[in-house]
């Protein structure tokens, strides 16, 4: 699991630039390794943003499962 959950940081870190240049901030929580469903927080203005849901599934998720397979899913916690 430590494996995948440091290329999941580090795709984080990859899409992270995109979020900041809105206002906002992510930061990665956890990662069930027996749901394959990886957790993040928006902070910022991200928090409050009508498009957070797109910003989560159109761009984190996507970009994420694009390169671990293994992962199912993105999902943000409050």
């Amino acid at each position: 699991m430590d494996n995948t959950v440091e290329k999941i940081k580090h795709i984080i870190e990859k899409v992270r630039p995109y979020i900041l240049g809105d206002g906002g901030d992510i930061e990665f929580v956890k990662y069930d390794e027996e749901t394959n469903i990886v957790y993040v927080r928006l902070l910022g203005n991200c928090v409050n943003c009508s498009m957070a849901d797109y910003t989560i599934k159109d761009m984190v998720e996507e970009v994420i499962t694009a390169e671990l397979p293994e992962v199912l899913s993105v999902e943000q916690v409050l």
